[in-house]
Parts: C-alpha cells; structure tokens; sequence
C-alpha cells in the first residue's frame, strides 16, 4: 500500500504493525473506536537518524511540512501541583506554552516537561512522543490546523517509524480540546 502522502512505499494500517509499537501505542490502536475507521491508521517504517523535521522532510517530500505534526509533553504547575499535558501543533509551528496552553491548564509556569518525565509518563521514546495512547487523564491539546489537514504525519511511539492519519481523528482521541493559536507559526 502507498501512503497518502510522502513518498513512503510501504505504508500498512497500524494495526498490522502492532509489533512495531510501543505498548500504549498499540493497545490504542487496538481499542480504536469512531468516526474515522482503524483501517485509516497507518505506518510507515522510517529511519530514525533521519526522524529530526528538517532532515525528514527532505528525504521524504518537501510537502510533508505541512503535512506533519509534532506531539510535546507539557508540565503547568500552579503552587505544589503538577498537571502533564500533550499538545500537538503542525511542525511548522511551536507551541505556545507560556500563553495558550498555560491559561488553559490554569498554572502559574508552564514548560516542556524534562525528558525522562515525558518518555517515563507516556511509555514512549522521546522524539517520537504521539497524541495516540497517551495516559487517559491527560489534557490533549490540538492545534485546529491540525484538524484541517486531510492527512497529518505524526509519530509512532517510537523514532522509527511515523503514523499518518486523517487530520480529523485527532478531534476523536481521549481528553481532547481542538484550540486555535495552540500553535505559532516559526520564524
């Protein structure tokens, strides 16, 4: 099967690649549920010393900038509580932490949660953190651009490896809220 987008010759639903996955990606996979059907997950095997954005994109398409998306771990911390977070914008973009996701959450301070933090909390490996079985307690932050791009690259769980799925499921995963300006343009 040819993927949607890119120029991946072997993309397969993720739930044929399951083995591929890291636990809670692919127990999320399993349980898929919704509008958008599980058979429109899919995955495609990447090399991970090309897994950083710009050198990805220019193996595989320059037209993947707009088709990507990037997942970060937040931690809004309001006196002696902590609440981690996922927010997922374009790659295109950076996430507005110290606006938009920290009035959201309520903190006082928010920033990128340190990285055995994010990779402990999510059963992930860090530089391949997906929105795709996240603890459930989580806040999910979407940028709506997100949601607007028919179809998003994003990542497995793991640096080898990416997911590509519509735009429009990611309004469909666990403890989402669809935002706009989540994300600002870079430059």
């Amino acid at each position: 099967m040819r993927a949607p987008i890119g120029s991946f010759e072997d993309a397969a639903p993720a739930a044929e690649r399951l083995d591929l996955l890291t636990g809670p990606v692919a127990a999320a996979v399993r349980a898929w549920t919704g509008p958008v059907p599980a058979e429109q997950l899919l995955y495609v095997d990447t090399d991970p010393a090309i897994a950083d954005t710009a050198v990805f994109v220019e193996h595989h398409g320059p037209g993947l900038l707009d088709a990507s998306a990037n997942c970060v771990v937040v931690a809004g911390r309001r006196g002696d509580t902590t609440t981690l977070a996922a927010c997922v914008v374009k790659s295109a973009a950076r996430v507005d932490v110290n606006g938009v996701v920290r009035k959201h959450l309520g903190a006082r301070k928010a920033s990128f949660a340190p990285m055995d933090t994010a990779t402990g909390e999510t059963g992930m490996e860090y530089g391949g953190i997906t929105p795709i079985g996240l603890p459930g307690d989580w806040p999910l932050l979407v940028d709506a651009a997100v949601v607007d791009t028919d179809w998003v690259l994003v990542g497995s769980g793991r640096r080898r490896g990416k997911l590509i799925l519509p735009g429009k499921a990611f309004a469909q995963l666990p403890g989402v809220t669809v935002m706009e300006g989540l994300g600002v343009p870079l430059g």
